[in-house]
């Protein structure tokens, strides 16, 4: 079964789950994200494998061919044409100290339309000022040209 064939339905289910996970509505969320996953739905795709890889371990992102991992649920997402995932995906490849992966998901980012990724690819830095980049042993110390 497609997502797209009852996009209103799987639309208002989805927000429901983000209520739910927000605390303005009561039940759990993490169960309908999965349901909405296995129909290929991109959003709770993405939000699925950012719960899957948020935190401290390196190793949560998972591989490609790993059915359910971050890594495989970014890239079905972005294959159903979701720049949130790719731009997700080139956040935790850096995160991860995967600089190629890194520059391949902002290039793919890029090329789905979102602005930030190319202007991000335009000038691939190595260093971000984010905390994340502190434990990859790769946090800029300083703003460049005052500008982050």
């Amino acid at each position: 079964m497609n997502w797209k064939r009852n996009r209103q339905a799987n639309e208002r289910l989805y927000e429901k789950a983000a209520r739910i996970r927000d605390g303005k509505a009561i039940g759990l969320w993490l169960p309908i994200l999965e349901h909405l996953a296995c129909l290929q739905y991109p959003d709770a795709m993405v939000d699925l494998a950012d719960h899957i890889s948020f935190g401290d371990s390196l190793n949560s992102f998972g591989k490609q061919s790993q059915v359910f991992s971050a890594a495989w649920l970014y890239r079905r997402a972005y294959l159903n044409g979701s720049a949130r995932a790719a731009t997700n995906a080139a956040s935790s490849c850096f995160n991860r100290n995967d600089m190629a992966g890194f520059r391949l998901w902002l290039r793919r980012a890029a090329s789905l339309g979102d602005q930030e990724s190319g202007v991000l690819l335009k000038r691939f830095e190595l260093r971000q000022p984010h905390s994340f980049a502190r434990k990859v042993r790769r946090l800029r110390p300083w703003p460049r040209n005052g500008k982050v």
